[in-house]
């Protein structure tokens, strides 16, 4: 039987997070809602090629080639996929976004 290896292709991608679920749900472009499990626990639910999926925390979700979003659990994206650019943090590692003063400082 024949093989075949993934061929090489950079895809943007963001750790869903209790401090990136915002900004990851600015990322998604598809049709999306956010929702919550039994124990308040964030979800974000899309509609991908396959179907609709939901994304719990600590999944990545990677905007494909052709533009679709899907999520991945981690130690799938780990095996699958590297920083493109390693000199670049991760977007669902960095520091929370600087928040603007609240004039009392």
């Amino acid at each position: 039987m024949a093989k075949y290896r993934k061929k090489p292709v950079v895809v943007e991608a963001m750790e869903f997070t209790e401090e990136s679920k915002d900004r990851v749900f600015s990322f998604v472009e598809c049709n999306k809602y956010a929702a919550h499990d039994d124990n308040g626990a964030p979800l974000l639910k899309m509609q991908t090629l396959e179907g609709d999926m939901t994304a719990v925390l600590g999944d990545w979700i990677i905007k494909g080639i052709k533009g679709e979003f899907y999520p991945c659990k981690p130690d799938i994206f780990e095996a699958t996929y590297e920083l493109a650019d390693p000199t670049l943090k991760s977007y669902g590692t960095i520091d929370p976004l600087p928040q603007p003063p609240t004039g009392s400082e």
